[in-house]
């Protein structure tokens, strides 16, 4: 989910549908929105001469969407073994039961309530279906369940909604804090100068071949919002409400109620911080 739309000096990638990497091929769901971008990246992974493939976010409840990823696999020579949620919000996962049914495959999460089959997921975890090796790395903050995937063999990280294509992702308060989100960041930029990872197949929007760039980009962002949230604060404007009429006023209206979650994610972060 965005928060605001693309933002000037944003890195920028290719490939909304289609082949990304050499293990990651994408199908583009079909619920564009302000909130979604161009709609839901559905990523099949997989070694090229496997079998077998893993999913991961099959997105909304959408039957044609489902069959064609489905039908993306097959046409591929791969059968799908396993299902992964990024997290849990209704684009990315609120298909997930149907895919299951339709693929006869457990789903795998860090929440609970999202799992189909004996096995969650933790950071530290490593998936290695059809000889496949995606590491399980904990980013929480945009929501408090947010996982990343690094596919170290393409040298790239799917991303979920921690770092979007294009614009930048909410904190979605309270279950998002901004604390853990910048700690997240960090971590995927540890990935990308200790891991060589350079290639960011996210949540929604185009990929990005920048990853070290984009995740820079961010924290840098996220910066200069508390700046601006601290001054606004400073200068009276005291209410979540308030705060984004003065901070956000460039950013579509439409996108307020997201930027609002962010405004208080935000606020909690400087009043537990002690500055305001």
């Amino acid at each position: 989910m965005t928060e605001a739309a693309a933002l000037p000096g944003q890195p920028r990638g290719g490939v909304l549908s289609g082949a990304a990497t050499a293990r990651a091929v994408n199908v583009l769901a079909p619920n564009a929105s302000a909130m979604t971008l161009d709609g839901t990246n559905t990523w099949i992974v997989s070694e090229p001469d496997s079998a077998l493939a893993v999913v991961i976010d099959p997105g909304p409840l959408d039957e044609g969407h489902l069959k064609a990823v489905v039908d993306t696999a097959a046409r591929a020579g791969k059968r799908i073994a396993l299902t992964l949620l990024t997290h849990g919000h209704p684009d990315h996962a609120e298909g997930a039961a149907r895919f299951a049914a339709l693929t006869n495959t457990p789903v795998r999460a860090l929440d609970p309530a999202l799992r189909l089959g004996d096995e969650g997921l933790a950071g530290g975890d490593v998936i290695t279906t059809g000889g496949l090796e995606l590491r399980v790395v904990p980013t929480p903050g945009h929501t408090s369940d947010s996982l990343c995937f690094h596919l170290p063999a393409d040298r790239a990280v799917l991303t979920g909604d921690t770092v979007l294509g294009r614009g930048t992702t909410l904190v979605a308060h309270p279950d998002g804090r901004l604390g853990d989100y910048l700690d997240s960041l960090r971590r995927l930029r540890s990935l990308t100068v200790d891991d060589g990872v350079h290639t960011v197949l996210p949540g929604h929007g185009p990929v990005l071949d920048d990853a070290q760039g984009a995740v820079e980009f961010y924290l840098a962002h996220r910066a200069g919002r508390l700046a601006q949230i601290e001054t606004a604060v400073e200068n009276g404007h005291r209410t979540p409400s308030d705060v984004v009429a003065h901070v956000y006023a460039d950013v579509d209206r439409s996108l307020w109620p997201a930027a609002e979650l962010s405004v208080r994610a935000q606020l909690e972060y400087l009043r537990d911080h002690g500055l305001i």
